[in-house]
């Protein structure tokens, strides 16, 4: 059989190595040896000898999503083999994280990680229920993160000199060393005429970076749990 279809730039190449490894700018591969970790629904294909496992949370965890409307809905991949996965089409990218390294990212953009990472929801600070309730999740270890965003990312430095303002429902994660806090661009007088629909950012201060999405947020599907 012949065809566009069937040109090297779509056909799946052997492994060369275990673990995480972009497949094209909408997937991500991973080289299961063990177990690691991934958004339920996300996997699109896989070969070999896997098992998925729905990833309980916990009292504490559930208590947080309730909470915080903010949570990871996780299976844990388990055996040997190759699985793909994707989200809506989204564009993928991958975060190397090392020992010391935190970073926060919103849980609508995480699609898979390795074990060796932990996470845990935080509220943003300087936001909290008075900015609408502001929550992510903070992951933190030595291994690879899989995210997720609709078109390619702006990564922003942040500086002592230039903090950087951003739409709350556009922002996908920072680094560790940023401080945040909410930041009222509009008047009263001018939220009370109508306004521009940019009243309120979150400010990041400090020394590193920030990933915006080229989009604000657009409605969640509701997920199966």
């Amino acid at each position: 059989m012949k065809g566009d279809l069937f040109a090297n730039e779509f056909m799946v190449q052997a492994a060369v190595a275990p673990g995480m490894s972009v497949q094209n700018a909408k997937s991500i591969r991973y080289v299961v040896d063990g177990e690691m970790m991934a958004r339920q629904g996300a996997m699109i294909a896989y070969r070999g000898n896997l098992q998925f496992e729905r990833k309980g949370q916990g009292v504490g965890g559930m208590l947080k999503r309730a909470v915080t409307g903010e949570g990871l809905a996780l299976m844990k991949v388990k055996g040997r083999g190759e699985a793909w996965f994707a989200q809506e089409a989204q564009n993928v990218f991958v975060v190397d994280l090392e020992p010391g390294d935190v970073f926060t990212v919103n849980g609508r953009n995480v699609l898979c990680f390795d074990p060796t990472l932990s996470y845990d929801i935080k509220t943003v600070k300087g936001a909290g229920i008075s900015g609408g309730g502001l929550f992510n999740s903070v992951f933190t270890g030595h291994g690879r993160l899989g995210l997720v965003c609709e078109g390619n990312p702006l990564v922003l430095p942040v500086s002592p000199q230039q903090p950087v303002y951003v739409d709350t429902d556009a922002i996908v994660g920072w680094t560790a060393d940023l401080r945040t806090s909410l930041h009222r661009s509009q008047s009263i007088g001018s939220m009370i005429r109508g306004g521009s629909g940019e009243a309120v950012q979150l400010m990041l201060e400090g020394e590193g970076f920030v990933v915006v999405r080229p989009s604000e947020a657009t409605p969640q599907k509701p997920q199966q749990h």
